[in-house]
C-alpha cells in the first residue's frame, strides 16, 4: 500500500473548528499499525527470524562445548591419544560454533536490512504523501520545526524498534528459554529456579520503574521540540527578527526553552542511574547464588569442574544482554511514542477529501467559472463571504477590487478548493468542483500571488516547477515573456543561481516575476492573478500588465487587484466590500455610477506612481 485511501471529514466537526485531540493508542496497537507493512517482507522476517534462531544454538552450545573441552583436559597424564584427538576436535568445534554465531547474525541482518529499511521508507513517504493532501487550515496552524521533528523521530524509531525487537529481545528470549531448559535438565532444579526468579525480578523491576520515567522521558521530547520550533521559526523570520532588534529577546527564548529542557534531562539521568543500580543488584545476588550452588556441586563432587565454567559462562551470556534490557526497553517504548506521533500524523483527517469516485475536472468544454450564492468562514464565528455570485464566462476576465478583508483573496482559495464553502457552489464548465478531484482542479488554474515564496534551489528550478520536466529553452522562453531573462543573464551563474531561503536573494519585484513565469509555464486554461504586480515598479508594471493581458486572452482569468488602474479591460469589475459584492460592471459602467469604484478611482489618482521594487 502506497498511497492511504482519503478519509472524510468527520460530520461531527464544524469547519474551522480545531482538531479534536486523538484517542490514546495503547502500544500493542502501534505495533498492530506497523504489521501490515512488515508483512510485505513476510519471506524476508522468516528468513531472518532462522537466522536468529541459529545464532542461539550456536551461541548457548559454545558453553556446553567449553564444559566438555575442560573435562576432556581432565585425563591421565601420558595418554597421547586422547590429549592429540578429543581436545583438538572440541577445539575446532568451538572455533566454528563461535564463528556460526556471529554468521548467522551477519546473515540475520543482511536479509532483514531490506525490510527495516523498505518499511521506514513506505512510512515515511506516506507520511509527506498525507501531509500534502491535508487542508490549508492544517498548514496555516502546524508549527513546521515540531512537526518535522515528529517525523524525524518517527522514521528512526522504525529502524530501532525492528533493530532492537529481532536483533536484541526476541533472542534474548530465546537464550533464555534454552538456558532454563539445559539447567533444568542436566543440574538440579535449584538453578533454573534461580535464573528465573532472578529474571522475573529483574524484568518487573525494569519495567515498572521504565514505566514511570516515561513521564520524564516524554518531558525531554516535548522541551526538545519546543526549543527546535522556536529556533527554526526564528531563523525562518530572520528579517524581522533584524528589523525589530530582537536577537537579544528571541535568544532569551531559545535559552528559555534549552533550560527547561536541561531540567527535563537532569531528572531523566537522574531516574536511569537508580535503575541501572537496581538491575545490578538484581543480577550481582543472582549470579552469587549460582555460583554459590555450582562450587558446592564441584566441592560434593555432583558436578564437575567444567559444569561450573558452563554455568558461569551461561550467566554471563544471560546477564549481559539482560544488562541492556532497560535501556532497550526503554528505547522500545521510546520509539513507539514517536511512531505513535508519525501514525497520528498519518491519520489526521483530511478537512477536504475527493467524493467517492470523483472523476477528472473536464476542461474540454470549456472553462467558465461560477460562483453561485457563496456563504463561507474560516471560523463558524466570523464570516468572510455572504451570497457572493458571479459568473466568468469562458475565455473572459473578471476582476474583483475592493479594501483589504472584504474577500477578495479567499475567492482564489475557494476556487482552488483549499477550503469547502459551507453554503452554494462553485462551478468550472458546468462541474461542481466538489463533484471532481483536486489534483485535476489545480491543474487547470495556474496563480501569480501577491507573496511569492521560492524554494531554495536555482531560478532555473523555480521557474520550471510550473512543469516539471520542462526544457531549458522553454524555462528561457517563459523569463523572456515575464521580463526576467536579461536580469537572470546578467548574474554570474545565470539560471544556476540560488534564490535563497523563500526567495530571500532576490527583491519582490524579481520574485514576482520567477513567479509569473513559473505560471506561464504551466500554461493552464484558468489563470489568477492576486495582486500579481503589486511589487513591480510603473515601468515593469505597464510592460507585464500587457504580457498578462496577452496571455489572458482566449483564457478564463480571475483578476485580484487593489491598482484599479491594472483592471481595467477586464470585461466585468466586482468590487467587494465586508464579504459582499457591492458593486459590478465594466470600468466606465462604474465610474459612470459614481460609487464606490468611482471614489477609489478618484483617490489612487492624485496617489504617487509606486517606486521601483
Amino acid at each position: 500500500m502506497r498511497h492511504l485511501a482519503p478519509s472524510a471529514p468527520s460530520p461531527t466537526t464544524a469547519p474551522g473548528a480545531p482538531a479534536a485531540p486523538a484517542p490514546a493508542r495503547s502500544d500493542w496497537a502501534t505495533l498492530r499499525r506497523l504489521l501490515p507493512y512488515l508483512w510485505q517482507y513476510k519471506w524476508r522476517v522468516g528468513f531472518a527470524l532462522a537466522f536468529m534462531l541459529g545464532a542461539k544454538f550456536a551461541n548457548v552450545g559454545v558453553p556446553v562445548l567449553l564444559k566438555n573441552l575442560i573435562d576432556a583436559m581432565t585425563l591421565k597424564p601420558g595418554d597421547p591419544a586422547a590429549v592429540l584427538v578429543v581436545p583438538v576436535a572440541l577445539l575446532v568445534a568451538y572455533g566454528l560454533l563461535r564463528l556460526s554465531t556471529s554468521l548467522f547474525a551477519e546473515l540475520r541482518d543482511l536479509v532483514f536490512s531490506k525490510a527495516t529499511q523498505g518499511t521506514a521508507r513506505t512510512i515515511a513517504l506516506q507520511t509527506f504523501e498525507h501531509l500534502h493532501a491535508l487542508s490549508l487550515r492544517f498548514h496555516l496552524e502546524r508549527q513546521t520545526g515540531g512537526m518535522t521533528r515528529d517525523i524525524e523521530r518517527g522514521v528512526r524509531g522504525i529502524e530501532s524498534l525492528i533493530s532492537y525487537s529481532l536483533y536484541s529481545i526476541v533472542p534474548t528470549l530465546v537464550e533464555v528459554a534454552l538456558v532454563l531448559g539445559i539447567l533444568a535438565v542436566k543440574f538440579d532444579a535449584w538453578f533454573a529456579w534461580i535464573t528465573l526468579a532472578a529474571l522475573v525480578l529483574y524484568i518487573a523491576f525494569t519495567v515498572t520503574v521504565t514505566e514511570w520515567r516515561t513521564q520524564f522521558r516524554k518531558q525531554v521530547n516535548e522541551f526538545d521540540s519546543t526549543a527546535h520550533t522556536r529556533a527554526i521559526d526564528s531563523l525562518l523570520n530572520y528579517e524581522t527578527v533584524k528589523y525589530f532588534g530582537n536577537e537579544g529577546y528571541e535568544a532569551g527564548r531559545y535559552d528559555e526553552s534549552l533550560e527547561r529542557l536541561r531540567r527535563a534531562r537532569l531528572k531523566s539521568q537522574s531516574t536511569l542511574s537508580l535503575l541501572n543500580t537496581g538491575q545490578q543488584l538484581i543480577i550481582a545476588c543472582a549470579l552469587v547464588l549460582m555460583l554459590w550452588r555450582a562450587t558446592q556441586g564441584v566441592v560434593e563432587g555432583r558436578m564437575t569442574l567444567g559444569d561450573l565454567v558452563m554455568v558461569n559462562a551461561f550467566m554471563i551470556q544471560l546477564y549481559i544482554p539482560l544488562n541492556f534490557l532497560g535501556v532497550l526497553y526503554r528505547e522500545i517504548k521510546q520509539n513507539l511514542t514517536d511512531l505513535d506521533k508519525m501514525f497520528t500524523l498519518m491519520e489526521r483527517e483530511r478537512e477536504i477529501a475527493d467524493a467517492p469516485g470523483a472523476l477528472p475536472l473536464d476542461t474540454t468544454r470549456g472553462s467558465g467559472i461560477r460562483f453561485e450564492n457563496v456563504d463561507f468562514a474560516y471560523d463558524p464565528a466570523r464570516p468572510i463571504l455572504h451570497g457572493v455570485s458571479f459568473e466568468i464566462p469562458d475565455g473572459k476576465t473578471v476582476a474583483v477590487v475592493g479594501p483589504s478583508g472584504s474577500g477578495k483573496s479567499t475567492l482564489g482559495r475557494l476556487l482552488f478548493r483549499f477550503y469547502d464553502i459551507q453554503r452554494g457552489g462553485i462551478r468550472i464548465a458546468g462541474q461542481d468542483i466538489r463533484a471532481v478531484t483536486q489534483s485535476s482542479v489545480r491543474a487547470a488554474i495556474g496563480i501569480v500571488p501577491q507573496d511569492t515564496v521560492l524554494f531554495n534551489d536555482t531560478i532555473a528550478y523555480n521557474i520550471g516547477y510550473g512543469r516539471p520536466g520542462a526544457s531549458q529553452a522553454e524555462i528561457e522562453a517563459v523569463a523572456r515573456a515575464a521580463h526576467i531573462h536579461d536580469f537572470i543573464a546578467a548574474m554570474p551563474l545565470g539560471y544556476q543561481s540560488m534564490v535563497g531561503e523563500r526567495g530571500l536573494k532576490l527583491s519582490g519585484g524579481e520574485k514576482q516575476r520567477v513567479a509569473i513565469a513559473r505560471t506561464l509555464l504551466k500554461n493552464p486554461p484558468i489563470l489568477i492573478f492576486d495582486e500579481a504586480t503589486s511589487a513591480l515598479d510603473s515601468a515593469n508594471e505597464r510592460a507585464i500588465q500587457a504580457e498578462l493581458q496577452s496571455v489572458a486572452r482566449g483564457r478564463t482569468t480571475l483578476v485580484i487587484a487593489h491598482r484599479l488602474s491594472t483592471v481595467v479591460d477586464a470585461h466585468e469589475i466586482l468590487v467587494m466590500e465586508a464579504g459582499r459584492i457591492a458593486e459590478r460592471g465594466t470600468h466606465a459602467e462604474l465610474l459612470a455610477a459614481g460609487g464606490r469604484y468611482a471614489r477609489m478611482w478618484a483617490l489612487q489618482q492624485n496617489e504617487p506612481a509606486p517606486a521601483a521594487a
